[in-house]
């Protein structure tokens, strides 16, 4: 029996990255006056890096204009990603990122059924709620038994330490939680910690070189595509994780 569904945010609740956090960086590089932009191909070869700050301090390593010294680069980078919340938060509020599709209805599963939620990010507090708070509405966080954020882990993932946090706070097993990632970091975080993980596949991460994973497809709105096969209805349920959970397979 699953007792509680641990959700990553960025690429797996909702798209984010692409079009959220790859352009609220770039308007903040042009508020700052700093001559960097990232593609979209950029930014998918950067996300391999975790974390906002340490993905500015990586790119800085590439820029010739960037500031010599750690520590003129550690300030830059922290003034960048102060001015890249306030962007995000902006294109969150204006519409620009939704839940994914099947989010929603899964969410109302687990609430119908008294199985706890969790949010599990190594992404700052002050983005989740942003996001939340407009696809959730302002109660977003009475939803949630626990929810761990950058601030409370800052060993980012694929270190475990979020998933334990969270795990050590709802007072469970890993055996009675499931994780949903999209990212092999992610991914990577909840099996350290000794949880099943369900991969659900988003823009920058189509697929994922790890295993054992409980089950991969492409989105929770569509049982067509997940592997291990799910059974045909409209929607990945809270049935169906069940079935995955129970079942002694599991698929690489």
């Amino acid at each position: 029996m699953i007792r509680a569904l641990l959700w990553d945010v960025d690429g797996t609740l909702a798209e984010t990255e692409r079009d959220g956090h790859r352009v609220a960086f770039n308007q903040a590089f042009a508020a700052a006056g700093v001559p960097w932009r990232w593609s979209v191909e950029r930014y998918g070869a950067l996300l391999a890096i975790s974390g906002g700050r340490e993905r500015l301090l990586h790119d800085m390593d590439t820029q010739p204009a960037a500031p010599h010294g750690a520590a003129a680069r550690d300030e830059l980078a922290r003034r960048l990603h102060a001015l890249k919340n306030d962007c995000y938060a902006a294109l969150v509020a204006r519409g620009a990122v939704r839940l994914r599709a099947g989010v929603a209805a899964l969410l109302e599963d687990c609430q119908r059924r008294g199985v706890a939620l969790g949010i599990v990010t190594t992404t700052s507090r002050c983005n989740v709620a942003a996001l939340l708070a407009r696809v959730l509405g302002a109660g977003w966080a009475a939803r949630f038994a626990v929810t761990v954020c950058a601030e409370e882990a800052p060993r980012k993932k694929p270190d475990p330490q979020a998933y334990a946090l969270a795990l050590a706070a709802l007072g469970l097993a890993s055996a009675e939680v499931v994780a949903l990632e999209d990212s092999p970091a992610g991914i990577a975080a909840a099996q350290r910690a000794g949880i099943a993980a369900v991969h659900t596949r988003s823009y920058y991460f189509p697929d994922v070189p790890l295993a054992p994973l409980l089950a991969a497809g492409p989105s929770l709105g569509q049982t067509e595509g997940w592997h291990p096969a799910a059974a045909r209805a409209e929607r990945v349920s809270l049935a169906q994780l069940e079935r995955w959970h129970c079942a002694p397979r599991r698929v690489s």
